[in-house]
């Protein structure tokens, strides 16, 4: 009887642990992939675009799997498991993409800047209290329709911010770009939203501004969301060599390599990575910190130093607003 006994519980302990086994190999395929794409600096098809916004969470599944292997005793899933945790982890640490220290020449001005997504012109409202509490330089805005275009005139005034260049649609289609600096349209970059462009002279120096807000990776349309970034990037470069701010909703993160393209073609930073708030989630603002992922940016050239970067909270709408402090540098 006891041999009958010690047999059956060999037979379930070998199924439970081949349970296990097959249940972590399920656990790390999809972080594997992700993973992989992102060593390889892809951002493959979907749905891997998507996941790699949520990057930091995939440790999650592979941790489970990592687990799951050690008690199923199996060492090759163990191992399997280690690399992808390993991979991530270097990721999704804090990185630097190369300002770290003041530029060269003496500060020429100190500048503010605040990017907004307000969801339709929702959030409106809370945008142009928070223009008047803050005070920005510049403002960049996202998905400002007709009611938003027509509140920014009527509600901000022009004795605070008299250049403007507002691209009116409707939905999520028009943006906006205010400043108190003398500005004058330039040549944008096209995409089924408005990216408007802009030359700012600010103490003398013309600063080329970009708003961005490219389609996002939805499975239908992550051709569309890569040709626009790839735009975006082709801006970049061109503005190369002189001060330049590339602010918005850019629907990607530091973990797309799309992103991470625009900031190498314009020897960009990312302003909140350079104060070390590199992984404070922007979207979807309804999600409990730290659940969400950052992509609203403002990238700045190497002119700039970054002083300061804050996330604020707006009622009715999916985004964090970004509010950076900069100060710029004569490094002629």
């Amino acid at each position: 009887m006891e041999t009958g006994s010690d047999g059956a519980t060999s037979q379930t302990t070998h199924r439970a642990r081949r349970g296990g086994g097959w249940s972590a190999g399920l656990l790390l395929v999809v972080p594997t992939v992700v993973a992989v794409c992102r060593a390889a600096d892809t951002d493959g098809v979907t749905p891997v675009p998507q996941l790699l916004a949520f990057l930091p969470w995939l440790l999650l599944p592979a941790g489970a799997a990592a687990l799951l292997a050690l008690l199923a005793r199996m060492r090759f899933l163990v191992g399997w498991a280690v690399a992808v945790l390993v991979v991530i982890g270097w990721f999704v640490r804090p990185y630097d993409t190369g300002l770290t220290e003041e530029p060269p020449g003496r500060a020429v001005a100190r500048l503010a800047v605040l990017t907004s997504n307000v969801e339709f012109g929702q959030a409106t409202a809370a945008l142009v209290e928070t223009v008047r509490r803050e005070q920005p330089d510049l403002v960049f805005v996202q998905e400002c329709d007709y009611a938003c275009a027509d509140a920014l005139e009527s509600d901000v005034p022009r004795t605070d911010y008299p250049y403007r260049h507002v691209v009116a649609g409707g939905m999520a289609s028009g943006s906006a770009i205010l400043s108190r600096h003398p500005l004058r349209p330039a040549p944008g970059v096209a995409g089924a939203l408005a990216m408007p462009g802009a030359v700012v002279d600010v103490a003398g120096r013309q600063v080329a501004l970009q708003l961005a807000h490219p389609l996002p990776p939805v499975p239908d349309a992550v051709d569309d969301w890569r040709r626009e970034l790839g735009l975006l990037q082709e801006h970049a470069a061109g503005a190369k060599g002189g001060p330049s701010i590339v602010a918005g909703d850019f629907n990607a993160g530091q973990d797309h390599a799309a992103f991470r393209d625009i900031l190498r073609a314009g020897r960009l930073s990312d302003s909140a990575t350079v104060v070390g708030a590199a992984r404070t989630p922007s979207w979807p603002a309804d999600l409990r910190r730290p659940l969400g992922t950052q992509i609203d940016h403002v990238l700045v050239s190497e002119d700039f130093s970054v002083r300061k970067a804050r996330f604020l909270d707006l009622p009715d709408t999916d985004h964090r607003s970004l509010l950076v402090e900069l100060e710029l540098h004569d490094v002629r």
